[in-house]
């Protein structure tokens, strides 16, 4: 066994306290498929939608074909899933009559983009015709295709926990997403999703910082932004779910950003326990949202408390270019930023 500090790094077991796996060195793979049919069958199952005309519901589905799985090599993490869905849906006019129909989703890959996935939603050959079959091709396929975004998002942060293990001062090496962040740290996108939450078991630095600017437009619509779903889907240009109550979920930005509304009041203030997904598993920092009236804008001061160290430049670059620019961007909101 080599000496510490000499020799193949493969063979250093003090890299681990418990030598396993050092480094992240040796191939290891997870199987994903069971874990996946229960995850897609629970987002898809009573998905509903509804306007003028009446109600839709996703009401059973009936086939989920194909497999998944995980492996980790030198501490990159390669996602394989290939996916065939079947599911039927029901619809109910105002006047009460029912209608049921199909919906098929036959690409869901690693190879297709969330924009490529083919969702078909047809009605049933004995049905009489109905506008809901439009609800169900618009709405139902954007919220279907949203709630397998969310598969996705979960695949890449629940499922791949402890997969890339700790080294003994707690810390996971993963050379592909540290050169990427040192190249781009404002960067949130599908790059930072490959890397799994780290189980570190050991208590991290962490640091605390405040961000201030000024959007033109009042309290009350400003707060409303980060709350609504169809909002946060517009200035981050990506299917997001968001529960905007007290103890609601949020998951965006393709699953690399995730949490939960832990305190809300109207037009004034929003808390939440915020994270990237490639965090130390279970760790959030708090943010602390604070909306003031300014006359004819409105400032907002964010607080961050508990973001780790390494992530301070990264995580106010971050709210920098996705929330605050893309806000203003998105609904006019601009302002002078500093």
């Amino acid at each position: 066994m080599a000496k510490w500090g000499e020799g193949d790094p493969r063979w250093i077991v003090e890299e681990r306290a418990d030598a396993t796996n050092v480094n992240n060195w040796h191939w290891t793979e997870r199987d994903a498929t069971n874990w996946s049919s229960d995850k897609l069958k629970s987002l898809l199952l009573g998905l509903s939608v509804e306007n003028d005309e009446g109600s839709c519901e996703v009401t059973e589905v009936s086939k989920v074909e194909g497999e998944a799985s995980i492996n980790n090599r030198k501490g990159k993490l390669i996602f394989f899933y290939e996916w065939n869905l079947k599911a039927t849906w029901t619809g109910e006019s105002k006047a009460g009559v029912k209608y049921t129909g199909a919906i098929e989703v036959p690409n869901l890959s690693d190879e297709n983009d969330m924009e490529d996935l083919d969702i078909s939603v047809s009605l049933n050959k004995d049905e009489p015709e109905t506008p809901l079959t439009n609800l169900m091709r618009t709405k139902g396929a954007e919220k279907i295709r949203e709630a397998l975004g969310s598969y996705i998002g979960y695949l890449k942060t629940e499922f791949t926990q402890g997969m890339i293990l700790p080294t003994a001062n707690g810390v996971a090496k993963s050379t592909s997403s540290q050169s990427k962040a040192k190249l781009d740290k404002t960067r949130i996108s599908s790059s930072s999703s490959t890397a799994a939450p780290i189980n570190t078991g050991v208590k991290i630095p962490t640091c605390k910082f405040s961000m201030r600017e000024k959007f033109l437009t009042s309290p009350a619509d400003l707060y409303r932004v980060f709350l609504n779903q169809d909002m946060v889907q517009a200035f981050t240009h990506a299917p997001a779910s968001v529960e905007g109550e007290r103890g609601g979920k949020f998951r965006l930005l393709e699953g690399n950003v995730f949490g939960e509304f832990t305190e809300l009041i109207p037009d004034e203030k929003i808390v939440m326990k915020w994270r990237y997904n490639n965090w130390p598993s279970e760790h959030y920092a708090k943010i602390t949202m604070t909306f003031w009236d300014r006359s004819s804008e409105t400032e907002l001061k964010v607080e961050c408390r508990g973001v780790p160290d390494n992530e301070e430049d990264r995580t106010k670059e971050g709210w920098k270019r996705y929330y605050f620019e893309a806000i203003k961007q998105t609904f006019g909101y601009g302002a002078r930023l500093y």
